[in-house]
């Protein structure tokens, strides 16, 4: 049965047994869980994609429309595919030339409702795919043997409680909390771990239970035609904002919106198209919106507790902004600027043009069969290159960054701690971080395993994306060679993840699309490129910077495809060759003309 509305469905809890058993069912409609959902489809399996809300695409459909990524030669696969297809949205509607195709910035920059619009035309396509919404998990079914669990069927209600269930042979909980993983029991940590557990230096000196801290990503305009004015919240009171005076009139901050520092609401630039702007928290700011240690129930929490915790969010944030926009005490300069902004007309209309969704941007981590932590994604020892996994499934081209996990007081003018951001080069992120080490047909892409300060180097949306799309094709391995997804053929995977662009290595010329793509994302799988460069004497060095936290790509990176394969090279690819199991004997040598593209083309050949 085929159903294709993407609002509240209101399936018949009578649907005969073959209609409610899909090949894989997701719970999580995040891009993670919209790129698993399309791979498994296009491997040629039946999906059941769950979201629990109203909207799917997460936050990237709730207000985070500046995609956290550094280098555009890092994305790829179906976070790239879904770029690709926004900035071709704001081409046909507006023209090639226009400035909603330049403020798209290469389509990393979508409003909220063209993002949801192009997710549900990718997943529209896929004519296997059943998309559910308004449904939240309740429990599960399923069977224990050896030692091993296996999900059988999950159950869900609707908003007025009325019972839905879904079979199928695989799952994936693509949920930012993990929700599906902690109902089937997987384990799960929350909170930070002390230097001694992994020893990173990041980490805490001791164990403790803090996060880090959400807000709302608001999506916001000074055009009057399409601006909103802001209400006052439910709960609003004046005296919980009055030390921001202080502040203002000791000249602390200088403007209410701004970029980077100095100010109140974090307005990311360049803007967005259509004169909307994406507004986040200042880090470091003495003013902020995120509130840590408020979110500590939200990983574990019931519907309930979820709820007052995204009400009191709603309070805070709202509450200073009303403050600000309306109070006559505030300085006139400030209340002036401030009234200048507004929400949306035509964003979130369904909920007073505000996000559905807070920022969750840590909650539950799987303790799965690797834990991903800061020592992944550092230098390989001597190499510009970062550590290599050769089970490798994804990259990551960010960093390791922590908005903070506690707040110092008084609330305004006091300062957050826990903070970080660490420069590395693009990482790669293993099978292991996704998969659990008991429950035989679930893969978890959101709350990945992963140590607090791992996890800060993989909470993104191109990367969960990836990870995402990873596991749609290994759900589809699962079902096809009937093996527990602990014992899926990883090489057989990163064949298949080759072969639609997703990256596994990180290179700066030869990007998805690329005649040979395949074969240098191969090579470099098998270790080929590890090792050509030295670590720079700084691991700030990275590319040219274009604007704001966005460069050009990281050096020493590149393939060279084109450049002459010296001697010493050459005996390094013929060893390593040798040790993958390819011929050496039918192996081109070095003899002043071959390429290097030559001998990794004739390598793949080979291998195939």
């Amino acid at each position: 049965m085929r159903i294709s509305s993407l609002v509240l469905l209101l399936l018949s809890s009578s649907l005969n047994a073959e209609e409610s058993l899909s090949g894989v069912l997701i719970y999580g409609g995040t891009p993670a869980g919209i790129a698993a959902a399309i791979a498994a489809a296009k491997d040629g399996e039946s999906v059941t994609l769950v979201e629990p809300t109203s909207r799917i695409g997460g936050l990237v459909t709730n207000g985070l429309s500046h995609t956290d990524f550094r280098t555009f030669e890092g994305l790829n696969g179906a976070f790239l595919d879904f770029t690709k297809r926004v900035e071709q949205h704001y081409a046909k509607t507006y023209g090639k030339s226009s400035q909603q195709v330049k403020d798209s910035f290469r389509g990393t920059f979508g409003e909220p409702g063209v993002n949801l619009a192009v997710f549900q035309a990718m997943l529209a396509e896929q004519k296997s795919i059943r998309v559910v919404t308004g449904l939240r998990l309740v429990g599960h079914l399923g069977e224990t043997l050896l030692g091993k669990f296996k999900i059988d069927e999950l159950d869900f209600v609707d908003a007025k409680g009325k019972a839905f269930s879904f079979r199928a042979k695989v799952f994936i909980d693509a949920t930012y909390e993990g929700d599906l993983m902690a109902v089937a029991g997987v384990p799960w940590v929350a909170g930070r771990e002390g230097k001694a557990k992994y020893g990173e230096s990041l980490a805490p000196d001791q164990p403790d239970s803090e996060l880090q801290a959400y807000n709302f990503r608001w999506i916001m305009t000074r055009d009057e035609k399409n601006r909103v004015t802001p209400k006052e919240p439910a709960g609003y009171s004046r005296e919980d904002f009055l030390p921001v005076l202080e502040i203002l009139k000791a000249g602390k901050i200088q403007r209410v919106f701004g970029y980077q520092s100095g100010c109140i609401f974090k307005a990311h630039l360049p803007p967005l198209p259509n004169d909307k702007f994406d507004i986040n928290d200042v880090s470091n700011g003495i003013i902020r919106l995120s509130l840590p240690g408020q979110n500590l129930k939200w990983p574990d929490g019931t519907e309930d507790d979820r709820a007052k915790i995204y009400n009191e969010h709603l309070r805070d944030q709202v509450g200073l902004l009303y403050f600000l926009q309306n109070d006559a005490d505030v300085p006139e300069k400030f209340r002036n600027e401030a009234k200048e902004w507004g929400w949306c007309k035509d964003e979130f209309a369904e909920n007073g043009h505000l996000p559905l969704q807070l920022y969750v941007r840590e909650a539950r981590r799987m303790v799965g069969r690797h834990v991903y932590t800061e020592k992944d994604s550092e230098h390989a020892p001597g190499d510009a290159r970062s550590v290599r996994h050769p089970e490798a499934i994804a990259i990551g081209d960010y960093g390791n960054n922590c908005h903070g996990t506690a707040h110092e007081p008084p609330r305004f003018g006091g300062k957050h701690t826990g903070e970080f951001y660490k420069v590395v080069p693009p990482y790669q992120i293993p099978y292991g971080v996704i998969v659990p080490t008991k429950v035989t047909n679930l893969l978890v892409v959101g709350a990945v395993s992963s140590s607090h300060v791992g996890y800060c180097a993989l909470r993104l949306e191109p990367i969960w994306s990836s990870l995402g799309q990873a596991a749609g094709h290994a759900a589809h391995l699962v079902i096809a060679e009937k093996k527990p997804v602990q014992d899926v053929p990883v090489a057989k995977l990163q064949t298949r993840l080759h072969g639609v662009g997703s990256a596994i290595v990180y290179f700066s010329d030869v990007l998805p699309g690329h005649a040979d793509y395949a074969a240098v994302q191969w090579w470099g799988t098998a270790g080929g490129f590890h090792g050509l460069a030295a670590t720079p004497p700084k691991n700030t060095i990275r590319g040219k910077n274009i604007v704001g936290q966005y460069y050009e790509a990281f050096p020493h990176h590149a393939a060279e495809l084109d450049k002459v394969l010296d001697n010493a090279l050459s005996m390094r690819w013929l060893a390593l060759g040798k040790q993958i199991g390819l011929d050496s004997e039918r192996l081109p040598r070095a003899d002043g003309k071959l390429t290097r593209g030559d001998w990794i083309r004739s390598a793949s050949r080979l291998a195939r």
